[in-house]
């Protein structure tokens, strides 16, 4: 991610209504899974599992996903309770690491304008309320958290269930962006999700080279936790011209190339509900990449119904395609949501 550049009646509100049990209230299975990692009794299957009952529907079935500043880097100062209603998922941005390896904490930044980390946990649960899923994003540009063995594993397993407990959060983001370990990190996100349950919410966002083929680690760890995956939402910004599932270069800022990167993930092994187009939400929001949200709308339509393609036509439809996701509802906000209220609708209408 880059740093430093009254509700409607819907559809989406009935799928909504259901959702109102938080994550939190699951943490007593296992008080400390990171600890249960460390200590042997959390494998590599993961197989303390929170409960037996059926899994919920923990987010509606198209989302949309916005990452929300725990900073001012000159768009605009939000509190959670600001952000445009369309948002299905909120990612605070970001939580940091620690000196020990592997753990992470977060601290709210006074410029937010909050009087107290309760008016911001009021906030959250406000969001909640809504039936609107907040978590903890790890990492972004200039933030690395490094889970390269089995006791960086545990501390990041317990710390973020301990973040999840203290505020509330639904579960996580991982936006690492300087190298991960998937072995490492599948240890510590089966932990988490052992102890929290399927309500958790768990969502990554790699950039493009990180999902160009099933073997990078990004790619691995997304195919090791799809049992409990809620979104892959690559950052189809910043990178340039790539490669697309049938082997064509494709120039960023294109509806081919939303549609032919995604075809890599379709195609090897995730499923189309858990593919999400990640896009700046303006011009000033990445360096490179941004596409006018009407192409985010036809790169959409595309692969959930066929129409509104260009060039590159996929060979099937995939109409549980997960949705849309943006940097940032800050720069949202600074464009008016604008992008928002464009693409929110759009997802929310999907098949």
């Amino acid at each position: 991610m880059d740093e430093f550049t009254s509700h409607r009646p819907s559809p989406t509100q009935e799928r909504r209504a259901g959702r109102r049990s938080r994550v939190a209230l699951r943490l007593g299975v296992a008080t400390a899974a990171g600890g249960l990692l460390a200590a042997g009794l959390i494998g590599a299957a993961g197989a303390v599992t929170a409960d037996d009952d059926p899994a919920p529907t923990a987010v509606p079935a198209h989302t949309l996903t916005g990452y929300w500043h725990n900073f001012d880097n000159g768009s605009t100062v939000l509190k959670l309770g600001e952000v445009s209603p369309e948002y299905d998922i909120l990612a605070v941005s970001f939580a940091s690491s620690t000196s020990t390896p592997g753990e992470i904490d977060f601290e709210l930044d006074p410029v937010l304008g909050y009087a107290s980390e309760q008016e911001f946990k009021d906030d959250i649960a406000a969001k909640q309320a809504d039936g609107v899923a907040v978590i903890i994003s790890v990492g972004g540009e200039l933030g690395n958290v490094t889970v390269n063995d089995a006791a960086s594993a545990a501390a990041f397993a317990d710390s973020t269930l301990g973040l999840m407990a203290e505020y509330g959060f639904d579960g996580v983001d991982i936006d690492l962006e300087h190298g991960i370990n998937a072995q490492y990190l599948t240890q510590a996100m089966e932990a988490i999700h052992a102890s929290a349950g399927d309500d958790l919410v768990y969502t990554m966002a790699p950039q493009t080279l990180d999902m160009q083929n099933t073997g990078s680690e990004y790619f691995q760890l997304a195919l090791n936790t799809s049992d409990f995956l809620t979104a892959v939402q690559t950052q189809y910004y910043n990178s340039g011209s790539m490669l697309g599932c049938d082997g064509q270069v494709y120039s960023s800022g294109t509806v081919d190339f939303l549609t032919a990167l995604a075809c890599i993930q379709l195609e090897s092994g995730l499923s189309a509900s858990q593919v999400s187009l990640g896009v700046p939400a303006t011009p000033n929001a990445a360096g490179s990449g941004y596409v006018d949200p009407q192409v985010v709308n036809d790169a959409l339509d595309c692969l959930a119904r066929g129409t509104n393609c260009g060039s590159f036509v996929p060979d099937q439809t995939y109409p549980e395609i997960r949705g849309a996701m943006t940097w940032s509802v800050n720069w949202d906000a600074h464009a008016g949501n604008s992008w928002s209220n464009t693409v929110g609708p759009h997802v929310h209408g999907l098949p």
